[in-house]
């Protein structure tokens, strides 16, 4: 029986970018099915009276510089530095409810996150966005369209308020049979559970 990794990312996060790459050595090695739950990291720190690691310099300085480059050398992918991070990624999460109902979600998440994390794009210029989906052959004007629309907007409001009642924080944070782990570092316990079946 597949067991579900219920995922609560943004795209913003660094740290949701090496999730989100690991979980293709999980998926290939394990009976799992990757849930992925959207929501605004701004929203959810903003709640939770929560910082980003960023807004504290010697924090922020430490995780870029030391503890990403040892997991992108554990997992072995892709990395840039996004030199124009942090970035606002409003539009870009309204667009995964979008792209969920074009039936081009795990495309559309596999791109934006690729080009925040492996390109380095300027993910918050609609002009870059419009060329990626284009280059991607994922529908951009329904996409851009789409991420204007009151209901779409509602949407990604109602999942990060979901996200804060369930006491996520940040992201990752990650749901298994009802035990929550926080952190893409966390995924070796997630791993033991897998293992037990």
């Amino acid at each position: 029986m597949s067991t579900t990794i219920e995922f609560y990312f943004d795209f913003g996060s660094p740290m949701a970018y090496l999730a989100h790459k690991r979980f293709d050595y999980l998926r290939e090695k394990y009976d799992v099915n990757i849930e992925y739950r959207p929501m605004l990291l701004g929203g959810v720190h903003k709640a939770t009276k929560n910082q980003p690691p960023a807004a504290i310099p010697v924090k922020g300085m430490y995780l870029l510089k030391h503890d990403v480059p040892r997991f992108v050398k554990r997992y072995q992918v892709p990395f840039k530095m996004n030199p124009h991070f942090p970035v606002n990624t409003l539009p870009l999460m309204r667009g995964c409810f979008a792209a969920e109902k074009l039936g081009v979600a795990e495309a559309y998440n596999n791109v934006m996150f690729d080009a925040l994390w492996n390109q380095g794009l300027n993910m918050a210029d609609p002009e870059v966005i419009k060329q990626v989906l284009l280059d991607n052959d994922l529908p951009a004007d329904e996409l851009l369209a789409a991420t204007q629309d009151p209901a779409v907007k509602q949407q990604l409001i109602d999942a990060t308020e979901a996200a804060v009642k369930r006491n996520c924080f940040g992201a990752p944070t990650m749901f298994v049979e009802g035990e929550m782990f926080f952190g893409q570092d966390r995924l070796d316990f997630v791993e033991e559970i897998l293992q037990q079946g």
